[in-house]
């Protein structure tokens, strides 16, 4: 019986088979040429539909993490900072601390790539198939604070405790009030042991009480949580952003 090639293609499209429905008659050109067997044409044409479909899916957790700017480990200059631990941080690309719902802390003054380190984590996160969502601090509390006030807290939190990899980026940039405190304390306790941070701040944690209004207890309360299954990454040196003008004046 002779093969129906609009039938077959209804079917392939109801299926929602698209790279096979693409690529099956020019792949069949290609088995008949180089003579492979019915499996072998079979396992291409699965291959690429499951590649096609893979791919999509890091798009769209690429899409939903919304990275700033997406960066990978391969553009950072580890030759500009005066102190980074290379090593630490290419381990963390294995991406074994989510595994164990542990965090990673960036610290180091402005300019020296934390946030940059943090986005290609949550991008290579993204990658090998995890949900990853990036937010600024200050955005964080002010969304849960409006979302407090409309009476849809919980709704709001889900937000940021649904990923596997929440990126809190820029704690102790710019002062946070008492609700404000409470409010991300909320989301670091609720994600203790259940999902992964990666934090930056430009704070060493001694100095966290004059983050949260100069409150020693609730900073306390947020670094025991944050810092139990936690590795630092201490960065030093000058601003990267500032590097012409401290190439061209220098002290």
């Amino acid at each position: 019986m002779k093969a129906n090639p609009s039938l077959l293609s209804q079917h392939l499209e109801y299926l929602k088979l698209s790279f096979i429905q693409t690529h099956h008659a020019e792949m069949a050109r290609q088995s008949a040429e180089h003579q492979w067997d019915h499996v072998d044409y079979l396992r291409r044409l699965m291959e690429g539909e499951y590649n096609q479909r893979h791919q999509r899916l890091v798009e769209r957790r690429i899409q939903a993490a919304r990275f700033p700017v997406v960066k990978t480990l391969e553009q950072f200059q580890f030759d500009w900072p005066k102190k980074i631990n290379r090593l630490q941080v290419q381990n963390l690309f294995r991406l074994e601390f989510l595994e164990r719902h542990a965090n990673v802390v960036l610290l180091g003054t402005v300019g020296l790539g934390k946030t940059h380190l943090a986005t290609a984590l949550g991008y290579a996160a993204a990658q090998a198939g995890h949900s990853v969502l990036f937010a600024n601090a200050i955005n964080v509390i002010n969304e849960l604070a409006a979302a407090n006030r409309r009476g849809a807290l919980d709704r709001q939190l889900k937000k940021y405790l649904a990923p596997q990899l929440l990126l809190l980026d820029e704690i102790g940039y710019l002062p946070i009030d008492q609700h404000g405190a409470d409010l991300l304390f909320q989301v670091i306790s609720q994600r203790y042991e259940r999902g992964s941070i990666v934090l930056t701040t430009n704070k060493p944690f001694k100095q966290w009480a004059s983050i949260f209004n100069n409150d020693s207890t609730i900073a306390s309360a947020v670094l025991d949580r944050l810092l139990h299954h936690a590795e630092t990454v201490v960065i030093e040196g000058s601003s990267f952003r500032m590097k012409d003008q401290i190439n061209t004046n220098p002290a």
